[in-house]
């Protein structure tokens, strides 16, 4: 090794952290976004900043908790920060645990510390993979470097038909879409699914998501009904107090493929979906629940139990955490009236090519940020 080399990396094997940043954003949605029970206005998130004292700045955003934005900034910056401002960033996993004490106050939103705990884990990751000098979906284990891509639609009010939305998204160049159903009766859901079937051909991939909408019975209803239709996965299919079970009767009654795991706060939550046989796919949330670090113990069990991974939507990191696995399987997107931060925050976003999004090659998670459109939408940090 020569002198130069034995400099470098001393020069990486260790990144102090100075301090912490936040741009906390709220875009303002074009119209109202309504789904089995819920409605969404807005898109918001944080962007966060760890700055070293090597000069490695790691930057990511992640969230979209619109009611708890500024709660969740200010848990950044007040009981975060204070634990991690001269700790070494490369040992991430210690990093992560001084950070989880954040979400210990049983008297609070317990996904606020989490959504805290994931922006700064992100951040830590992108400025792990810069003085690295690889691109994260590498570091964390470079099986692939593109992914396919679907889109999350069929939202209820929408001022498309269902035929005029998916040929939409097939112009926008995507491989397929997730059709929300759970806010109507399973017949009535059945032919809305149908309908976008048959607009959409059978090269392209549809799911669909109740968001938890459904009964046991409803929902094996549904999947009895949409039997033939080539349905990739239903997710959430049923009411969240006792989902497991039901989920796994929908898996073997119903016959069709199950997803989960957006709505657990640990990797010990996704571990008893998979124990207990419901589902065929963990979508778990890395930006709900604690970040990439938690997100990876969660795709290491699936291989164990044949479990494919997915990431609910957050296609900034769930690109390159889908394609560093063997398992991995579609990034999740929304139209750019849903998600406007995607489609403009990211100035260097690449074009889909055949249905597939390619990952940066540039160090870390690799994006650029568009700073006007961060100035645009900033909300004051606490």
């Amino acid at each position: 090794m020569t002198t130069t080399d034995t400099t470098t990396t001393a020069a990486i094997s260790s990144l102090t952290i100075r301090r912490i940043e936040t741009v906390p954003i709220r875009v303002p949605l074009g119209r109202v976004y309504r789904g089995s029970f819920y409605e969404m206005t807005h898109r918001s998130t944080i962007v966060t900043r760890v700055f070293t004292d090597e000069g490695i700045v790691g930057e990511a955003y992640a969230g979209d908790e619109d009611a708890g934005l500024l709660e969740i900034d200010a848990i950044i910056h007040q009981e975060i920060a204070p634990r991690l401002i001269g700790a070494d960033a490369m040992a991430i996993e210690r990093c992560w645990e001084l950070s989880r004490e954040t979400t210990f106050n049983i008297l609070r939103d317990r996904r606020l510390g989490l959504v805290a705990q994931a922006c700064v884990d992100s951040a830590l990751w992108d400025a792990i993979g810069k003085a690295l000098g690889q691109p994260l979906h590498k570091l964390w284990g470079g099986y692939r470097d593109t992914v396919p891509v679907i889109c999350i639609g069929g939202y209820y009010d929408g001022t498309q038909t269902i035929a005029e939305e998916v040929a939409e998204l097939q112009q926008r160049g995507v491989a397929g879409m997730k059709f929300k159903v759970g806010g109507r009766d399973p017949k009535a859901d059945a032919l809305r699914f149908r309908e976008a079937r048959a607009a959409g051909g059978p090269d392209f991939v549809l799911a669909a998501d109740a968001n938890q909408g459904w009964s046991r019975e409803e929902a094996i209803a549904f999947a009895r009904l949409v039997e033939g239709a080539d349905l990739r996965w239903f997710e959430e299919p049923c009411h969240w107090h006792n989902d497991r079970r039901a989920m796994a009767d929908v898996r073997s009654i119903g016959g069709v493929p199950v997803c989960a795991g957006q709505s657990e706060f640990s990797a010990a939550g996704c571990r008893d979906l998979m124990v207990d046989r419901a589902i065929d796919v963990c979508n778990f949330d890395a930006s709900w629940s604690g970040g990439p670090t938690e997100w990876r113990r969660v795709a290491a069990m699936s291989l164990s139990f044949d479990v494919a991974m997915g990431h609910h939507e957050e296609p900034q990191v769930a690109a390159h955490l889908l394609a560093s696995i063997s398992n991995g399987t579609y990034v999740e997107c929304f139209h750019p009236d849903r998600d406007p931060i995607w489609w403009n925050l990211i100035a260097n976003r690449p074009p889909l090519v055949d249905g597939q999004i390619r990952l940066p090659t540039g160090p870390g998670l690799g994006w650029e940020l568009d700073e006007e459109y961060l100035e645009r939408y900033r909300l004051p940090s606490p």
